[in-house]
C-alpha cells in the first residue's frame, strides 16, 4: 500500500487533518516508512499543492445554486473571503474563496471574478447570505446584526434587546416581523441611537426571507452565517499544529485540503423539498419588480 501512487501521501495528510501532528505521526508510523522512500514532509506538501489545484480549477459550470453564503476567515495575519453554495438540491458545496489583507470590496470582487471565471452562473434568483457585503437579493446574517445592536448597549439591556429582536424575527408573517422590528427600533431610540440605527441600515435585508415566505426550516438555516462558520471551527481545528505559515502557497494549501475535507462531511438543508416554491417565490418578485418598472 505504501508503494502505491499518492496512497500513503493521502492518508498521511487525513491522519494530519484528523488532529494526529506531522511529529507524532512520524514516531507511529512514518519512522516504519522510510524504507520505503516515503518523506513525510515532502509527501504532505505534494498531495496539499494537488489539493489547491484542483479546488482552484474546479468547474462550477453544472451547479445551480440556490443560496450562497459568504464570510471571512482570518489565518497568519491575511484575511480568506470564502464562498459555500447551497444548490437546488439542498447539497452543500465549498466554492472558493479569495485572499487578502482585510475584509474589503476588492477582495469580494476577486472571489466573484473567480466563481465566474469557473462557470458559476451568479443569477438574480441567488440568496446571498452575508454579515454585509454586496448581493442581489441579501439577506444579512441575523446572529451579526443581533450582536451588532447589544454591542453598542450598555450590558443592562442587552438581554431584552436580544429577547425582542428574536421574538420578531420568529413570526411566520411579514408585515408582523416588521412591524415588532419598528416597535424595537422605537425602544431603542430612548436607550441609543446608534443601535437603532444599525437595526434600520439592515430592517429589509432582514426580512428577507419573510418577504419571500421562506418556510421555516430552510429559514433556520439561511438566517444565519452558522453552516459556513461551522466549516471554519473545522478549519481551526484541523490547523491546530500549524505553527506559521511560510508562504502564501502552504497557506492557501492546506485552506484548500482543509474545505475539501469538510465537504466530504457535508449534509442536504432541513427542508430542501421546498427550495423549488421558494425558488417561485423569488421569480414572483422579480417579476413584479419588472412591471411596476415598466
Amino acid at each position: 500500500m505504501l508503494k502505491e501512487p499518492g496512497g500513503f501521501s493521502e492518508e498521511l495528510l487525513k491522519k494530519v487533518l484528523l488532529g494526529i501532528s506531522a511529529r507524532r505521526y512520524r514516531e507511529t508510523v512514518c519512522e516504519s516508512a522510510r524504507a520505503f522512500g516515503v518523506s513525510p514532509s515532502s509527501d504532505i506538501i505534494a498531495v496539499t499543492a494537488k489539493n489547491l489545484t484542483v479546488f482552484k480549477e474546479r468547474d462550477l459550470g453544472d451547479l445551480t445554486i440556490f443560496a450562497l453564503f459568504i464570510n471571512t476567515i482570518h489565518r497568519g495575519g491575511e484575511a480568506y473571503m470564502v464562498a459555500l453554495g447551497i444548490d437546488t438540491e439542498g447539497a452543500k458545496h465549498v466554492l472558493g474563496f479569495w485572499q487578502g489583507v482585510t475584509e474589503n470590496h476588492e477582495v469580494c470582487t476577486g472571489l466573484h471574478a473567480d466563481l465566474e471565471r469557473r462557470r458559476l452562473t451568479l443569477s438574480k434568483n441567488i440568496l446571498w447570505i452575508t454579515d454585509g457585503g454586496r448581493g442581489i437579493i441579501k439577506t444579512w446574517s441575523t446572529t451579526h446584526k443581533d450582536r451588532n445592536i447589544q454591542g453598542h448597549l450598555a450590558k443592562k439591556y442587552r438581554k431584552e434587546a436580544h429577547r425582542r429582536f428574536t421574538t420578531a424575527l420568529e413570526q411566520n408573517d411579514y408585515k408582523d416581523a416588521r412591524e415588532m422590528l419598528l416597535d424595537f427600533e422605537k425602544w431603542l431610540r430612548a436607550i441609543n441611537e446608534s443601535a437603532a440605527d444599525s437595526l434600520m441600515e439592515a430592517i429589509e435585508g432582514i426580512l428577507t426571507l419573510h418577504r419571500l415566505n421562506i418556510p421555516v426550516l430552510i429559514r433556520k438555516t439561511l438566517t444565519s452565517t452558522n453552516p459556513i462558520e461551522s466549516m471554519f471551527s473545522t478549519v481551526r481545528d484541523c490547523e491546530r499544529n500549524i505553527k506559521r505559515y511560510r508562504t502564501s502557497a502552504m497557506a492557501q494549501q492546506w485552506l484548500a485540503s482543509v474545505l475539501l475535507h469538510c465537504e466530504k462531511g457535508f449534509r442536504r438543508i432541513k427542508g430542501y423539498r421546498d427550495i423549488p416554491q421558494v425558488l417561485a417565490n423569488i421569480e414572483a418578485i422579480h417579476t413584479e419588480a419588472t412591471r411596476q418598472a415598466a
